[in-house]
């Protein structure tokens, strides 16, 4: 995989502290940095799907109203504690 440069600024403290990471780890700033990057990215990114498969579902009018999930749930929870265990 291909990678490319970029600057980022951060608090003297951040870096002081990913410096201390560093060492500790034996590994560079640049490697945890973009770790670091690429988890947030992994994460929001995920999120930001999740809300637009939401919003598609919203516009393809594929909801139910809170009434009827709750009730769904009721149902779901009744038959769980009516299970042995």
């Amino acid at each position: 995989m291909s990678s490319t440069t970029m600057t980022i600024r951060v608090s003297a403290d951040l870096k002081e502290k990913l410096d201390r990471l560093a060492a500790d780890t034996r590994r560079s700033r640049s490697f945890l940095a973009a770790e670091a990057v690429s988890a947030y990215v992994a994460r929001e990114l995920a999120i930001v799907e999740g809300i637009n498969e939401g919003l598609e579902d919203v516009r393809g009018g594929r909801t139910v109203s809170h009434d009827e999930a709750m009730a769904e749930l009721a149902l779901v929870v009744d038959r769980a504690e009516r299970e042995p265990r």
